[in-house]
């Protein structure tokens, strides 16, 4: 390996920022396809699909696939950013490395952070749903509605969560080459179950059993000017760009990928195509067999819309392939418990080797070459904080979810904004530059940006989320901004304790980059 000076001008793939190459990772244990896998993993597509279908046809109706697009949009310019930031700089700490190197450490800490508390959250919310679909699949099994309800006893499901995080925890200690061979069998199940709901639904679609439900596809589906109303329109993209978070999975483990430059880039692009392609064939064929309406089997009824495979499964595939929908919802939540590890502790692992956290997050594994220390934090902080929650207020862990979209637009539009500062110098070079490293990425952070501004003055009316409130403000707007603020506390702790690193001194833009030579 060799040393060069950082920075867009050098012209070659630089593997790590400093001290980069001595944080110990294990070098090409994970290729192109298993990358891809890691990516569409944590995203979860089944789990998201049947908690986002009825909520989004609730919100826009019929137009429900357009959204599905509107929100692939921003993504999707925010991945081409992604990719040519890991092309100079492929470092774990992802956003909060690139951010620092473009705007400074203080900014790049809180997008750092942003990602950090975004996981945590995820990741309570997968052990939850892991754990419901559990025992209503045990009940579908076993016939029985009271091993079903056994979910409904709060010390019983307690227990099941706390044993699906230790699970999710243990294989992500030991390694990308053992996360990659669980993810392979989770993702195929999850995509071959939903390419069967689709067929079957599109057949059944217009038959005598939906006479009353099935409504025949029209390309106006697909056309997000059909909206009824600009909030309706803003409602259902933040469920929507909700729908896609977590393909920057493939970026963090890129210290851990063949080909480092370029393949992490290329992974998340086609776990983008792969998700983009399965929410509307999903949205389109489930709209075809029951509509969108709030009665029934509609997607829109509140009775059913905060899970809707759970009340199409029996009445689209039948009683034996309906199983199979529980079956897939489950290794979807779970896949994504133990993927959504991988982003979170390596970014905690890079902040921690650039001073940015105390020391001994630094630490990898000798056998397993993962971050050992920052996996089990991770893993910690999930079952406290999903304990804590549950035990306190349900409305409260529910308005904590609600306040991970501005989570996400928070650390993906500093991203995007970071790749088109970066490489300002390099915007006339040529038209590719221009609109990959410039204009997509910039477009994309303003997108997502409006997003963030939207979601804050939503969230500052108490009927956002659960409806509760303090002090006449919503309960989801003090959790998402308090959250933000915990950072900043932490943020000048740190900066107290290690005054280098916010001083400039560790990492910056000038900071000398190690180069793989293969």
């Amino acid at each position: 390996m060799t040393q060069l000076d950082a920075g867009p001008s050098t012209g070659r793939a630089a593997d790590t920022s400093a001290g980069g190459g001595g944080k110990g990772l294990g070098g090409n244990s994970v290729g192109l396809l298993g990358s891809a896998v890691i990516g569409i993993s944590t995203v979860a597509p089944v789990y998201c699909l049947t908690s986002t279908l009825g909520s989004t046809a609730g919100e826009v109706g019929l137009q429900m696939p357009a959204v599905f697009l509107a929100g692939f949009l921003p993504m999707l310019l925010v991945a081409f950013a992604y990719r040519e930031l890991n092309k100079v700089m492929p470092d774990c700490g992802t956003s909060f490395t690139w951010t620092v190197k473009a705007f400074g450490p203080r900014v790049g800490w809180m997008c750092g952070w942003g990602l950090v508390i975004a996981t945590i959250i995820v990741l309570s919310n997968l052990a939850g749903v892991a754990t419901s679909y559990f025992w209503l699949l045990a009940g579908e099994i076993t016939g029985s509605d009271s091993v079903a309800a056994l979910d409904d006893n709060k010390a019983v499901h307690i227990v099941t969560c706390l044993a699906l995080i230790a699970a999710a925890t243990a294989i992500s200690y030991r390694g990308m080459t053992a996360t990659k061979g669980v993810q392979y069998t989770l993702v195929g199940l999850q995509l071959v179950v939903l390419a069967v709901f689709v067929v079957m639904a599109v057949t059944k679609a217009g038959s005598a059993d939906f006479a009353g439900t099935s409504v025949d596809f029209s390309w106006s589906w697909l056309n997000p000017f059909s909206v009824q109303s600009f909030g309706a329109f803003t409602a259902g993209l933040s469920l929507s760009i909700f729908m896609y978070w977590g393909w920057d999975a493939c970026l963090t483990a890129n210290e851990e990928t063949v080909g480092s430059e370029k393949t992490p880039g290329r992974a998340a692009l086609i776990a983008m195509v792969v998700l983009v392609g399965s929410y509307l064939a999903t949205g389109v064929a489930a709209q075809m067999v029951v509509g969108s309406g709030d009665k029934g089997l509609g997607l829109a009824n509140p009775e059913t819309s905060d899970n809707v495979f759970a009340a199409l499964a029996g009445p689209v595939m039948g009683p034996t392939l309906g199983i199979f929908l529980f079956v897939a919802v489950l290794a979807s939540a779970a896949a994504s418990l133990q993927t959504t590890f991988i982003p979170v502790a390596r970014t905690v692992l890079a902040m921690s080797t650039y001073e940015a956290l105390p020391a001994s997050y630094a630490r990898v594994h000798p056998k397993f070459r993962t971050p050992g220390r920052a996996t089990v934090t991770a893993g910690v902080a999930t079952a406290v904080f999903y304990t804590v929650m549950t035990l306190v207020s349900e409305h409260v862990l529910v308005d904590t979810i609600y306040a991970l979209g501005l989570m996400i637009c928070f650390y993906y539009a500093l991203t995007a904004f970071a790749c088109a500062w970066y490489f300002k110098a390099e915007l006339r070079r040529s038209v590719r530059d221009f609109a990959f490293k410039g204009l997509f990425p910039l477009l994309g952070g303003v997108l997502l940006s409006a997003v963030f501004v939207k979601t804050l003055v939503d969230m500052w009316n108490p009927a956002y989320g659960s409806g509760s409130s303090v002090l006449g403000v919503g309960s989801v707007f003090v959790i998402g901004v308090g959250l933000l603020l915990v950072g900043v506390v932490i943020m000048l702790a740190m900066n107290l304790r290690n005054p280098a690193f916010f001083r400039g001194e560790v990492l910056n833009r000038e900071t000398p980059v190690l180069v793989v030579e293969e």
